[in-house]
């Protein structure tokens, strides 16, 4: 999976088409990412103790990885990643349009 925490992403397919967010979990072995104001699900929570609050609470569900992609932070447009060596024998991510080390 070349998506982790922190990457701005775009959404490709689904009720949030064209959204941009940022990704708040990755979860490689479910193949799934929580991204930032997409997928949105209304939870009703109940008052467990007496001073807490109950009520309607908006929260971000998982989303597949093959719905969304890597925007690039050189170029702005959504783009794949490509892995290179650098010359040091560091593996690096590039972005495909521009080539650009992401």
């Amino acid at each position: 999976m070349n998506i982790k925490k922190g990457d701005t992403v775009v959404v490709l397919s689904g009720k949030d088409k064209g959204k941009e967010g940022k990704v708040l979990r990755a979860d490689p072995a479910g193949g799934k990412v929580v991204v930032e104001g997409v997928n949105v699900a209304m939870k009703h929570k109940k008052p467990r103790k007496q001073n807490e609050e109950g009520g309607i609470i908006k929260m971000e569900t998982p989303i597949y990885v093959c719905k969304v992609m890597r925007v690039c932070p050189k170029c702005g447009k959504p783009t794949r990643a490509a892995f290179r060596r650098l010359d040091d024998g560091k593996k690096v991510q590039v972005c495909k349009k521009c080539g650009e080390i992401i």
